[in-house]
């Protein structure tokens, strides 16, 4: 007989819902360790965790528990751009060039920014091998990039940049302000805002990260050169797991570097808080104006990628992943943020006010509905 998990936490008023499946994820969907933390206008009405957050070991879950919430990584620097556009120092329809010169070689330099940020700059894979210490280096990738020629014309098409986008933005983000993304995203937004969020997780904290358990193996898996090259950095580490089934994100040198597209580190409230932020008064009011929501959630990219799997409905925005049914659905139109390989998912609602974060260790597969369950059941809450 398998024992069910103690849940921790609350759930106000109107919200139980939101806890039902979250313990039902436990017993239905194979749920080892997670969390989830909802807030609504500002207000925290939902903040769950349990089970095990390291396998090897047995430690438990608890309220401060972060974890490699990989892609949600993207939505973090879109953020980022977004602050930068509203002090005026970021033209999203400006060409890169305007602020990495060195970018334009190679056919590339009327490639504006926001095509890096809706994957349809042709660069989501490099020919240049790296190594992974080049990789975690940051320099080596940008030469990399700045020597690439598209793979497609750009403009013409979308593939997903899973890995490249980081650096693409993130040396936006560096040229402007000066800073690597992770420390201007730290000195901005998350000692402001009191995140447990990292994008380079101090040594400090790293004994507190959750273990990543690799996916079960998949019957049919997706194969394309160039999704495979783009994924794992040409080779430089396996993904998401090594043959001996290590997620690689577990190595703590990965973790330390802040891989600027997938590597941020979080709790469940670190990006429920984050998205709250955003859209109504968490600490000093929302982050983003109302035309940056309105620019956030317009439909840029949609329909089959150039060098991906048979498209199930995603629709992305200006850096962010938006209400994408069947495959993703949010709570709506005004919906904007991103998941994560292996089941994580955060999303601000500008018309509900709202702010969620839900973070696991165990990895899943095509077909994963844990976040899309509890998704639902938040918008079954806001509906009553």
């Amino acid at each position: 007989m398998v024992t069910q998990p103690k849940i921790h936490g609350h759930a106000d008023e109107g919200y139980g819902r939101v806890a039902d499946v979250f313990r039902d994820n436990f017993a239905s969907q194979g749920e080892v360790g997670a969390a989830a933390t909802v807030y609504v206008r500002g207000r925290k009405v939902v903040d769950l965790y349990g089970g095990v957050a390291d396998t090897r070991t047995g430690r438990p879950w608890d309220a401060h528990t972060p974890v490699v919430v990989f892609s949600c990584t993207k939505g973090i620097l879109a953020i980022c751009a977004y602050l930068l556009v509203q002090e005026g120092r970021l033209d999203l329809d400006a060409p890169v060039t305007r602020y990495w010169p060195e970018f334009g070689q190679h056919g590339k330099a009327d490639i504006p920014v926001r095509w890096l940020l809706t994957h349809q700059a042709g660069l989501p894979a490099l020919d240049r091998p790296l190594t992974l210490d080049e990789v975690l280096a940051w320099d080596p990738v940008i030469k990399a990039i700045e020597a690439q020629t598209p793979l497609w014309q750009p403009g013409t098409a979308h593939g997903y940049h899973s890995m490249t986008y980081g650096w693409l933005v993130g040396e936006v983000i560096r040229r402007i302000t000066g800073q690597l993304p992770g420390a201007y995203f730290r000195e901005t937004l998350a000692e402001p805002l009191g995140l447990h969020t990292w994008l380079g997780l101090p040594a400090a904290e790293s004994d507190t990260v959750a273990w990543g358990l690799a996916p079960p193996p998949d019957a049919d898996p997706f194969v394309d050169p160039v999704a495979e090259r783009g994924i794992t950095m040409g080779g430089a580490f396996a993904f998401p797991a090594d043959d001996d089934g290590l997620v690689s994100f577990n190595d703590p040198s990965i973790r330390a570097a802040g891989v600027p597209g997938a590597g941020a580190v979080s709790t469940a409230d670190g990006l429920a808080r984050l998205y709250a932020a955003c859209v109504s008064d968490v600490q000093r009011g929302p982050l983003l104006t109302a035309a940056s929501v309105d620019d956030a959630v317009t439909v840029r990219s949609r329909g089959q990628q150039r060098h991906g799997p048979p498209d199930t409905g995603q629709r992305w925005g200006s850096g962010f992943l938006l209400h994408s049914p069947p495959a993703r659905p949010l709570l709506g139109e005004r919906s904007f943020g991103h998941d994560g390989a292996g089941g994580n998912l955060a999303f601000a609602d500008a018309q509900h006010q709202v702010g969620f974060g839900y973070v696991v260790n165990q990895m899943r597969g095509m077909g994963d509905e844990r976040a899309n369950r509890l998704a639902a059941a938040l918008r079954t809450c806001l509906h009553n």
